[in-house]
């Protein structure tokens, strides 16, 4: 972080440091009330006869992870039982998972819950779901099966966040895994937090403040993030080959291969692992596969699991390795594999796979050219991570803004017609322009809104895009996905599609005096393309 400070300029630099010093103060807040919270999770009580214990398991090289152990009761008969291996999420304690730890125990799990490497009491440095961390989950499998009554033939893992990635990337290198609860997590990094090729500053912000208050960051992490956070665009083919290695979807053939079970869960709003990777990754899956999304923000969908309190999410997972590592037949084998919380109904939807979600799309035409100025925030804004789309989970108040108000110098406006009738947004909304700049490089930002009778616009998708090395005047075309979403826009509304060039979320790289003109040839006409529900 150091380093991000010392290397980035001018005003990229200043919205860099300002952000590290939002993170850091909001990830000391959240370790704070995260570990106070985790420690009123229910302990294990004598007479249920459930055995918790800590202790300490030799990982990759003899680094020590700090674990608990979690067993059944009635398990000191020489009867072995499916085993669930839990990394602990990014900055989290290793007390984080010991409510389900403790419920899938009462079903009959052991479970092993661990501090991934480089945070609080585990030894080594944080190699963010690195070849040691791969290698530290085999080790926690090879402890488990030497020293509980572990089924080796029946051993899956879960995880929340950073222990989702590193429980895929485990699946795909050790095949004693079977099956898989990826919770919030990522299988594509940088596809989440450089979607766009735009560098999500929040996102990287929150994760390298957490990283540093809880733990210790290797040397290669301390480099990459300070390259990120910099813009540093010459190290930028290392970044991505970082990433690469630390991606689910890079070892995608392994993972087929050894037929892992692999349950996939997120959050519409999820401003660290967006949603879209999570959906690309699942259609490329060819074992038993299931994908669950629901409102709200990074790991907010799971958390009151967490706490021990009753949740969608995790009684999903629960189902999931019942089927697959006890074989009970509780139906989920039978039901659809694409099952979707909308934000604005309530109950799940089932579709047969991810295609079929957006098989049905409405085209809204870009017809007008419009001028926009850079480097000026038209108001316009995907929210401030973590907390936006919280609200809207639980308020289902999404960011807003008054689409007439908005600067037309700083911010282009395209409108459909008043709807007549309820228009369900499914799945990936779709951009297509024609953008011609007065520079060689540029940032623009696309936001999909739901605009009422007042004109007040409530925020339905939004994805970044940068580009860099064109000719200045010279029009070139931009495909953009926007975030996936499940929204109901409400008889009687519309939806506006707004383009600026700045938004708190990200870094943009818009010169000073920087003009983007988006037009729309007749030869290849600008629309955005939105995914309908058909009744």
């Amino acid at each position: 972080l150091d380093a991000a400070g010392r290397l980035a300029t001018g005003a990229r630099a200043t919205a860099a440091r300002r952000a590290l010093r939002t993170a850091s103060a909001g990830a000391a807040t959240a370790a704070v009330l995260a570990g106070t919270a985790l420690t009123t999770a229910p302990a294990a009580h004598a007479e249920d006869g459930v055995s918790v214990r800590f202790v300490d398991i030799a990982g990759d090289g003899g680094t020590v992870l700090k674990a608990n152990v979690v067993t059944p009761a009635g398990s000191g008969g020489g009867a072995r039982h499916p085993v669930i291996v839990l990394p602990t999420s990014w900055a989290m304690p290793q007390i984080e998972y010991l409510a389900q730890a403790r419920a899938l125990a009462d079903s009959g799990y052991v479970v092993v819950s661990y501090n991934s490497r480089g945070f609080w009491q585990s030894g080594g440095e944080i190699e963010t779901a690195g070849p040691k961390d791969v290698a530290d989950a085999s080790r926690v499998i090879d402890w488990a099966l030497a020293h509980t009554p572990a089924d080796p033939a029946k051993v899956g893992m879960a995880g929340v966040s950073y222990g989702a990635g590193i429980s895929l990337l485990a699946a795909a290198h050790d095949p004693r895994v079977k099956a898989v609860a990826a919770l919030s997590g990522w299988a594509d990094l940088i596809d989440s937090i450089y979607s766009g090729r735009t560098q999500h500053l929040q996102a990287a912000a929150l994760l390298g403040g957490a990283g540093h208050l809880t733990g210790r960051p290797g040397p290669e992490l301390r480099q990459v993030l300070g390259d990120f956070l910099s813009s540093n665009l010459a190290k930028e083919e290392d970044m991505i080959a970082w990433g690469r290695e630390r991606s689910a979807v890079t070892h995608l053939d392994r993972l087929n291969a050894n037929r892992t079970a692999v349950m996939l869960g997120n959050a519409w709003g999820d401003t660290i692992f967006p949603p879209n990777q999570y959906a690309s990754f699942f259609e490329k899956l060819t074992g038993p596969k299931r994908l669950e999304f629901r409102p709200g923000d990074h790991a907010t969908a799971e958390a009151t699991g967490l706490l021990g309190l009753p949740n969608d999410t995790w009684t999903s997972a629960h189902r999931w390795f019942d089927h697959h590592l006890k074989g009970a037949a509780n139906g989920v084998d039978r039901e659809q594999p694409v099952q979707l919380a909308s934000r604005s109904a309530g109950g799940y939807e089932g579709y047969p796979d991810w295609k079929s979600v957006h098989a049905h799309r409405e085209r809204i035409a870009l017809a007008d050219t419009e001028h926009v100025w850079a480097n000026v925030d038209s108001g316009a804004s995907g929210g401030i991570v973590l907390l936006s789309n919280l609200l809207d989970q639980f308020l289902r108040t999404p960011p807003a803004v008054s689409v007439p108000l908005l600067p037309r110098s700083f911010a282009a406006v395209w409108q459909s017609e008043r709807y007549d009738t309820v228009r369900k947004v499914r799945g990936t909304p779709l951009l297509h322009t024609t953008v011609t700049p007065t520079k060689e490089s540029g940032t623009l930002v696309a936001y999909l809104y739901d605009v009422g009778p007042l004109g007040v616009g409530k925020l339905v998708s939004n994805a970044p895009y940068t580009f860099h090395g064109r000719t200045p005047g010279r029009p070139f075309a931009v495909d953009l996905e926007l975030f996936s979403t499940a929204y109901d826009v409400p008889a009687g509304h519309r939806l506006a599609l707004v383009v600026d060039t700045v938004d708190p979320l990200y870094i943009e790289h818009n010169p000073t005096g920087a003009q983007l003109t988006f037009s729309s040839p007749a030869a290849d006409p600008s629309y955005v393309s939105v995914p309908l529900r058909e009744e």
